[in-house]
C-alpha cells in the first residue's frame, strides 16, 4: 500500500529551475506548496548510485533529512540497448567538458559508440525516470516510468534538450527535439512516473 501524503510542504530536490516548475505545476491541484532545494540552500549530493533508483534515493533522503520536509526527486536518463542500456545514470556525464555540458558532443559520442558496435538500425532504446518520495522517517516510494523509442540520426529538432534531437519516441516520425513541448511533457518518461506518483500518494 503506497503510503499517502497528506503534509502541506514538498521540497523538490533539485537545483533545476524548469524541472520545479513542472512539478508545481503538476501539484497545483492538490494544494501543496513546493519548495526548490536551493532555496532551502541544500548542498547537491554526490550521485554515486548505479542505478536510477539508487541515485534518486541518494538526492531525496539527503533532502528530507536535511530538512525534515518529505521530499521528492528524479533520476533520469537514456538506455540503449546496443550499448548494453549505456549511458543510463551516466547519461548526463556524457556531455560534461571542463566548461559545462555538451550534448552535441554526447550526441556524437553516442553514435559513434553505436557506429563502433556494429549494430544494426533501429537502435532501440528508452528514457527512464524514476521519482522517489522520501520520508524523514527514513522510509520512500518509488515510481518508475519509461518512454520506448529509438535513437535516429542526423540530430533533428531544437526543442526540448540533452538527447531529445536523437530519440524519437515509439509511433511518432519525429525526435523529442522536434516536438512541442507540451506534447512531450504529455508521453514523456517522467509524465509515465509523474502519473504513477499522484495516483498514488494523492488521488
Amino acid at each position: 500500500m503506497t503510503r499517502r501524503f497528506d503534509g502541506k510542504r514538498l521540497l523538490v530536490a533539485t537545483h533545476n529551475r524548469g524541472k520545479l516548475e513542472e512539478i508545481a505545476d503538476l501539484l497545483k491541484p492538490f494544494a501543496v506548496e513546493v519548495v526548490g532545494a536551493a532555496e532551502m540552500g541544500l548542498p547537491e549530493p554526490e550521485e554515486t548510485g548505479t542505478t536510477f533508483v539508487e541515485n534518486a534515493r541518494i538526492k531525496a533522503h539527503a533532502a528530507a533529512k536535511a530538512t525534515g520536509l518529505p521530499a521528492l526527486s528524479d533520476d533520469s536518463g537514456i538506455a540503449i540497448d546496443a550499448l548494453d542500456g549505456a549511458p543510463g545514470v551516466y547519461t548526463a556525464d556524457w556531455a560534461e567538458t571542463e566548461t559545462g555540458r555538451d550534448f552535441v558532443m554526447a550526441m556524437e559520442k553516442t553514435r559513434n559508440a553505436l557506429l563502433d558496435s556494429g549494430a544494426a538500425e533501429p537502435w532501440t532504446a528508452r528514457f527512464c525516470c524514476t521519482l522517489v518520495l522520501a520520508w524523514p522517517d527514513g522510509s520512500d516510494e518509488v515510481f518508475p516510468g519509461v518512454m520506448e523509442g529509438r535513437v535516429v540520426w542526423p540530430m533533428r529538432g531544437d526543442q526540448g534538450h540533452g538527447y531529445d534531437p536523437i530519440f524519437q519516441p515509439e509511433a511518432y516520425d519525429i525526435t523529442f527535439g522536434e516536438m512541442d513541448r507540451w506534447e512531450k511533457n504529455r508521453i514523456s518518461h517522467r509524465a509515465d512516473a509523474f502519473r504513477k506518483f499522484v495516483k498514488g500518494c494523492f488521488a
